[in-house]
């Protein structure tokens, strides 16, 4: 455990890209998933199938078949991240993190998507038909009537899957993203007699930042059950 100590620094910084993985792509798929579960309820034929055509092959492909698409195939159909170099102190976010967050994204969407899904049916078929005889054009509905409803009806998958992202963010350790997982590799080669420690300091790591998010999932579940 001394190895991770006496780089404490390291550590930190690891999961400050696992923290930036998950905040990156954790927000860019609950967009992505709200736009595919509108498609997917929504009048039109083409939108529906061609969503749920998305949602089937994406999450049921996995997740390393979706890093190895936009780190190797990807760039060759120019698809790539080269543009990518930004570095926010002692942060650099290259095409290694533009990969993995698109990667991440596009493959958390589906399960977001899935979740709304199961949230809008919850919700009363009379208050979308009341919405729509009033003039509301299915946008309107979707916005101010369905989706605020849905949310809160699937707050806690939908906090399940943001958990399930928290921990495929290690899969970006594999295709050259200095993340938790990554750094946890290199100290178990470096400093080989503390395994165990180290290993024991990663996983604190990861449940600590996963119980973090769970307090705060449940604190606004708690709100919204209150406000309705």
């Amino acid at each position: 455990m001394s190895a991770v100590l006496d780089n404490f620094d390291v550590y930190l910084r690891a999961f400050g890209y696992t923290f930036a993985l998950f905040l990156v792509a954790g927000v860019l798929s609950l967009v992505l998933g709200t736009i595919l579960v509108a498609f997917r309820v929504g009048p039109i034929s083409v939108l529906q199938r061609a969503a749920a055509t998305y949602v089937t092959l994406v999450r049921n492909t996995p997740l390393v078949i979706v890093f190895a698409f936009f780190s190797f195939v990807a760039p060759i159909f120019g698809i790539g991240f080269n543009w990518l170099q930004v570095r926010i102190g002692d942060f650099s976010f290259t095409a290694f993190f533009g990969a993995a967050a698109v990667s991440l994204t596009l493959y958390t969407a589906t399960f977001v998507c899935e979740a709304l899904r199961a949230g809008i049916n919850a919700v009363p078929l009379g208050q979308a038909e009341a919405a729509r005889a009033i003039g509301l054009p299915f946008t309107g509905v979707m916005s101010q009537v369905v989706l605020p409803q849905a949310f809160r009806a699937s707050l806690p998958p939908l906090a399940s899957v943001q958990i399930a992202l928290i921990k495929n963010t290690s899969v970006a350790a594999v295709y050259g993203v200095a993340e938790a997982t990554a750094r946890m590799r290199g100290f178990t080669n470096d400093f080989s007699s503390q395994r165990i420690g180290i290993f024991v300091c990663f996983a604190l790591g990861y449940i600590v930042i996963v119980e973090a998010f769970s307090f705060l999932s449940s604190r606004l579940e708690r709100r919204w059950r209150v406000a309705t």
